[in-house]
């Protein structure tokens, strides 16, 4: 149990300093909406400037019309005032409404180019990570980050344009009450350089540990039942605590060190306001300021801490979504290793002839799976692949469908080297079968049609019927509109097979590749399915990995693969002859079902 709580308590690497690269890549999704931001800039620039006169107007207000007593001139000064605060707020909610449609468009165009990508990358990158891992970063980070790279980006303009504002308006009061305003600005810099460092550490903790939390949760909901069947509720509850208290625990750090820079900043703001009071009481005294100035400097004082502290919380809030957008923008540079060479051409339709010309294959670098391998399959020819757990059968399948790169050698297809050709052009005359029958929600008949989406529905049925599924599709309630859901929940693992089946022969598929295919069907159900399979395998070039070798006797080769090659290839009876590999795990088969 402990060893597992650590396996998940790991934390992915990042790196020791901030990449640039980050930010040019975000900017790419800024560029888009530009225009709209620009006019979201212009929008808040109006209406901060017309806010910003509002202690001018008091200023006015408290050294003119009420000393004089001018009704009118107040009457008027204050409606003046209103008018301000007015024009200030429609401004801002026609910018906030401008930015709402940027930041949301910036979430789909991440989002979208993060999944097209995913959609690209190898099996091995899945292999070597967990899932959920991948998933927080497509959901989770790119809603964080978004509205940094929308409001966050005009914000800090805005606030920089308020500044310098406020910073005219201030001294066009008067420069020396502004010059005790700005000597709060160098002690806030040491600040906020001092916390920048300690804030980026604590939210990549932040991000790792939620990483962890959400990898761990999403493989125990898919693995529930396992958990049940092993009552393992109390251990996983156990693991499940120990990692949301990290979670919990480096999100207190982080907000620790986050929580410092407002009362930072607010400190600063208010010992500046009391020097400007004290300078200004001291000036006053000796009649060379008015009551005015010093409340029209207080109110600028005011306001030129407010978008320093709202620069402040952007800074904060940069930092936390930092880690995040390291991610996302990581994931988006993982290498497409296994992609359209330059120059690919489409692949012809395929006749179905399969070559090995000494193929080398390591999943990690030092540990190779296959050693050397050469053979050729005929066009339309059967070939079962026997041997031990991990010998490299579904690697041989792996490598002719093209989901891996070979380390050396060349894989052809009809003369043709497979990594000269496009992808989709290859794995579109393809069809392949796995083990783990995937089934995606929606209806039986969407499942089926997945591979070929203009199939009519008497095709579709053709291919049940062919294949043994439409009795069981048949006697459920809806037919084939019947929903399944997420991994076909609803269907036995039989079920899940058959319909697998029916989408792949309905693909029509110049090589076929069944590994462990019928593993989860019955031994009745594979007995009526079996002329299905033998129509399906006809005038196909396929590929077949069975446990149960009676199912395999009428190919045209058998190959049996161990310690990274072919030990012995040849048609049942002349392996059986021979008395060697396969003869042995043969008679051991029928020995135990016998």
């Amino acid at each position: 149990m402990a060893t597992k709580r650590n396996t998940y308590r790991v934390d992915e690497a990042y790196e020791e300093e901030f990449n640039i690269k980050h930010i040019l890549l975000a900017s790419k999704y800024i560029k888009k909406y530009l225009k709209r931001m620009i006019a979201a800039i212009i929008l808040s620039a109006i209406g901060g400037a017309t806010a910003l006169l509002a202690p001018m107007i008091t200023k006015k207000a408290l050294d003119e019309a009420v000393p004089s007593g001018d009704v009118k001139n107040l009457v008027f000064l204050v409606s003046l005032l209103a008018g301000v605060f007015v024009v200030s707020i429609l401004f801002t909610t026609l910018r906030s409404r401008v930015m709402v449609n940027v930041s949301q468009n910036i979430i789909y165009d991440i989002r979208r180019d993060l999944f097209a990508h995913l959609q690209k990358l190898s099996f091995q990158y899945y292999d070597d990570r967990p899932h959920g891992k991948i998933l927080i970063r497509v959901v989770n980070y790119v809603n964080s980050v978004s509205d940094m790279l929308s409001n966050g980006l005009i914000n800090v303009i805005l606030e920089c344009i308020n500044l310098v504002i406020i910073v005219a308006y201030m001294f066009a009061v008067d420069v020396q009450l502004s010059l005790v305003v700005l000597c709060g600005v160098p002690i806030l810099a040491i600040f906020m350089f001092w916390i920048k460092g300690k804030q980026r550490k604590a939210w990549r903790a932040v991000s790792n540990k939620n990483s962890n939390l959400n990898a761990y949760l999403q493989e125990n909901i898919v693995g529930a039942r396992i958990t049940q069947i092993f009552a393992r509720e109390d251990e996983n509850a156990e693991i499940f605590a120990g990692l949301s208290n990290d979670c919990r625990r480096t999100w207190m750090g982080a907000v620790r060190w986050t929580n410092l820079v407002w009362p930072g900043i607010d400190t600063i703001s208010v010992l500046v306001r009391g020097a400007i009071f004290l300078f200004g009481i001291a000036i006053f005294i000796n009649g060379d300021k008015t009551v005015g100035t010093i409340v029209a400097i207080s109110g600028y004082a005011s306001r030129f801490w407010q978008p320093i502290m709202n620069l402040g919380n952007i800074f904060n809030n940069f930092i936390n979504n930092m880690a995040y957008l390291e991610r996302i923008f990581e994931t988006m540079d993982e290498p497409v290793t296994v992609d359209d060479a330059e120059g690919a051409t489409e692949m012809p339709p395929i006749k179905g002839e399969v070559t090995f010309e000494n193929v080398r294959f390591s999943y990690e670098e030092g540990k190779e799976i296959l050693h050397d391998v050469s053979f050729t399959v005929k066009a339309g020819e059967s070939v079962a692949l026997v041997g031990p757990t991990g010998a490299g059968k579904s690697t041989i399948v792996n490598l002719v469908s093209r989901f891996y790169n070979v380390d050396s050698g060349r894989v052809l297809i009809d003369g043709i080297d497979i990594s000269k050709v496009t992808l989709k052009s290859l794995r579109s005359q393809m069809g392949i079968m796995l083990q783990d029958s995937f089934i995606f929600s929606g209806t039986i008949e969407d499942n089926i049609r997945y591979g070929k989406l203009n199939a009519t529905f008497s095709e579709i049925d053709k291919a049940s019927q062919t294949v043994c599924a439409a009795p069981f599709i048949d006697r459920m309630a809806d037919g084939y509109n019947t929903e399944v859901k997420e991994r076909g929940s609803l269907l036995s693992q039989g079920q899940k097979q058959l319909i697998s089946f029916a989408r792949t022969l309905l693909s029509d598929p110049a090589i076929l590749v069944l590994d462990e295919a019928t593993s989860s069907i019955d031994v009745q159900t594979e007995k009526a399915l079996q002329q299905g399979l033998n129509a399906m395998l006809k005038g196909r070039t396929s590929f077949i990995i069975a446990h149960r070798l009676s199912t395999i006797r009428n190919c045209d080769k058998i190959m049996y693969i161990d310690d990274g090659g072919i030990v012995e290839c040849g048609n049942h009876e002349e392996l059986m002859a021979r008395k060697g590999y396969y003869y042995k795990l043969y008679t051991a088969q029928m020995d135990d079902i016998a």
